[in-house]
């Protein structure tokens, strides 16, 4: 095939998805590179560098290149999108059009990072999207009508609160808390409890096995090996799906206080649709048990998770595909409608 196909990213700080238009989601990996000091080279992306992370030796270092759903080592964002490039296009005279999955509360030095970097990486012309949006269409919703959505996606580095009404933003807020700080909280708790440390991954584990922020009907339970602080050998501890709920007090806490905020700053009609249409809640961090119940508890207003809610913003950015057309003149930002050349 000559044509370069066009091709939505959702460039997450946990996960990088890839969505091929007329194939789907075609890639699904870790935004992880690992890669030689010594010589600069780039040894793998994705699951393979995702396993070496915290049991390399001196010379490779595994790296996240994005932190809190934004570049934080362009030179290696860089690289990973041309490696992602690279395994979902054949050969091609013609380079990819690209639109970008970004936070709501990205800045413009930001935007024109991922921008560059999607550039640099081998894509003829590059569009963003904010993140909540994708969430929408991901979700099914139909953002051109004049009636109010609100969406929360709670991502592995951001949460994106947004009130969505005729295909732009309303209202919105973007907080640096999301599904990694459930881990780091779930790390700090264990320390403070039982002097014993846990990795990231035993972290994530757990909260994917009992993790909760609503209490369940039946306490789970289950034993985690980790190195005792006191002696420095393994020691393994109990813990419990009540303990998980108050490890994640405050994260929750700081989540729910951010769809309050969006919240109080909507127009009262764009409220009372809310209150019809119910809150859609979208993203990895959304699978913690008992978010939906949390969050309708509340705010009094119905509360649903989307269905595939890791994948929404993947599809509603593959969605926004057939809109490019529309974005030709040098629009960047589906919702914001901002020229920038």
């Amino acid at each position: 095939m000559l044509f370069g196909r066009d091709i939505g990213i959702d460039l997450g700080t946990a996960t990088v998805l890839v969505f091929v238009k007329g194939k789907g989601v075609v890639l699904r990996e870790p935004s992880v590179v690992a890669m030689d000091k010594n010589t600069g080279r780039l040894l793998k992306v994705g699951e393979e560098a995702q396993r070496m992370l915290g049991r390399t030796p001196g010379n490779i270092v595994a790296i996240r290149p994005l932190a809190a759903g934004v570049i934080s080592d362009y030179d290696m964002t860089e690289r990973m999108l041309k490696e992602i490039l690279r395994k979902v296009t054949s050969f091609s005279l013609f380079k990819p059009q690209l639109v970008i999955c970004v936070p709501s509360g990205i800045t413009e030095v930001e935007e024109r990072a991922v921008i560059d970097a999607g550039l640099q990486a081998g894509a003829r012309k590059v569009f963003l999207i904010e993140e909540p949006v994708a969430a929408a269409i991901g979700a099914g919703i139909d953002i051109s009508k004049p009636e109010g959505h609100m969406v929360v996606d709670i991502g592995g580095g951001t949460t994106d609160v947004a009130v969505i009404s005729l295909s732009g933003v309303v209202a919105s807020e973007s907080i640096k808390i999301a599904g990694d700080s459930f881990d780091e909280a779930l790390i700090k708790y264990i320390k403070r409890k039982h002097n014993v440390l846990i990795g990231e991954s035993t972290a994530e584990e757990l909260k994917r096995s009992i993790g909760c922020v609503f209490p369940r009907p039946d306490i789970l339970a289950v034993e985690v090996k980790g190195r005792c602080l006191m002696t420095g050998l393994p020691r393994v501890v109990a813990v419990n799906s009540n303990d998980m709920i108050e490890a994640f007090e405050e994260v929750s806490e700081r989540i729910l206080e951010t769809i309050h905020q969006v919240l109080e700053s909507t127009p009262p009609e764009l409220v009372a649709d809310i209150s019809n249409n119910g809150i859609v809640m979208t993203g990895g961090g959304s699978l913690v048990w008992g978010f939906d119940k949390l969050v309708e508890s509340r705010t009094s207003i119905r509360t649903h998770i989307a269905d595939d809610a890791v994948s929404c913003v993947a599809y509603g950015t593959g969605k926004s595909l057939e809109w490019i057309k529309d974005m030709q003149d040098g629009t960047i930002n589906l919702s914001r409608r901002r020229q920038m050349s």
